[in-house]
């Protein structure tokens, strides 16, 4: 590692999309991401973070830590050392990630290598649908021709619900298709919706229940797999997850970095859960590092930067249903 001082430099930047998005609770407009270059001699390495809406971690609380962070940082600064300075969130994730690509460049390395993981490969993404009206979802799942895969945004309106799962399924039966419930279901309301799951053969339910109610999944036999996202945040709550749930969904911004998200989806394969990545919309500059995890993982849905109006170059591909992310996007 140089010997020279680490600097960082910090950037907020608010990223309009090309139409509102809803979700159970909430409709976003615009995504506030901090953007961390990390700059070393010669060497510079970037991240990307969104933070985590419904646990108040925003991009500015985020900026402010990183900021107060930069006075203080030991100029001796790694990846490992970095796990207990800061805690899992949207600080930790943007500068994790850009040390990781800090690094790969001073060794001459692509972050997959320095991960020990083989040359990623263009890997299958769900393509998301927000919750909205049944004939402006199917339109919808119609516009993404490319893609394989589709999660709809669900809202815990039993019969709405059903109106746009039958819509999209009839608008694109060929499809593998997952449902997210994003906290908005309990068992009562969930209950009447699962024949509707069945019928037009959803393969993946995400987060039904709120965050902190996992107890609602005791005694639950439920006809397809169940992901947690808003229940598992980081590695520390990893073994809760066994018995309620049987899909993990890593988030780097909810994790803290690609050093962390590793670690969760190794302890996850050890626990016999399955493997999940996601991501909060950002530009493909996000979609880098949660790419390399990716290549561990069961379930790949990376297609923030397609809610962007604009997501600058260079960027992610899709194509045929996958996802490609060449290093010169970020990592090498």
């Amino acid at each position: 590692m140089s010997t020279e001082p680490l600097s960082l430099d910090i950037e907020r930047i608010d990223l309009p999309l090309r139409r509102p998005f809803r979700i159970s609770g909430y409709v976003f407009e615009v995504t506030p991401v901090v953007v961390v270059t990390a700059r070393r001699g010669a060497h510079s390495g970037r991240g990307e973070a969104a933070g985590v809406y419904y646990l108040n971690d925003t991009p500015d609380a985020a900026a402010a830590t990183l900021h107060g962070f930069a006075r203080t940082m030991p100029q001796d600064l790694s990846r490992a050392s970095l796990q207990a300075l800061l805690p899992p969130g949207a600080a930790r994730n943007a500068l994790d990630c850009a040390l990781w690509e800090l690094e790969a460049r001073e060794r001459g390395l692509s972050v997959c290598s320095l991960a020990g993981l083989p040359p990623a490969r263009p890997v299958i993404t769900t393509v998301t649908l927000g919750a909205d009206a049944p004939e402006v979802m199917a339109d919808g799942a119609r516009e993404y021709d490319f893609a394989k895969a589709l999660k709809l945004k669900l809202t815990g309106e039993t019969a709405v619900d059903a109106e746009r799962l039958r819509a999209v399924r009839a608008a694109r039966p060929d499809v593998w298709l997952g449902v997210d419930g994003n906290q908005g279901f309990n068992p009562a309301t969930l209950d009447p919706l699962l024949p509707v799951l069945l019928e037009c053969g959803v393969q993946l339910l995400e987060q039904p229940f709120k965050r902190g109610r996992e107890a609602e999944h005791d005694g639950l036999t439920l006809p397809l797999p169940v992901a947690a996202d808003e229940s598992c945040q980081h590695l520390g709550e990893m073994a809760a997850m066994v018995g309620r749930f049987d899909v993990v969904n890593i988030k780097l911004d909810k994790c803290g970095g690609l050093t962390e998200g590793l670690a969760m989806a190794r302890r996850a394969q050890e626990l016999g859960l399955k493997v999940m990545v996601g991501n909060m919309t950002g530009t493909s500059l996000s979609v880098g590092p949660a790419f390399v995890l990716g290549q561990l993982c069961d379930i790949v849905d990376l297609d923030g930067p397609l809610f962007l109006a604009n997501d600058p170059p260079p960027t992610v591909t899709y194509s045929d249903g996958l996802v490609d992310c060449p290093p010169s996007v970020w990592g090498a």
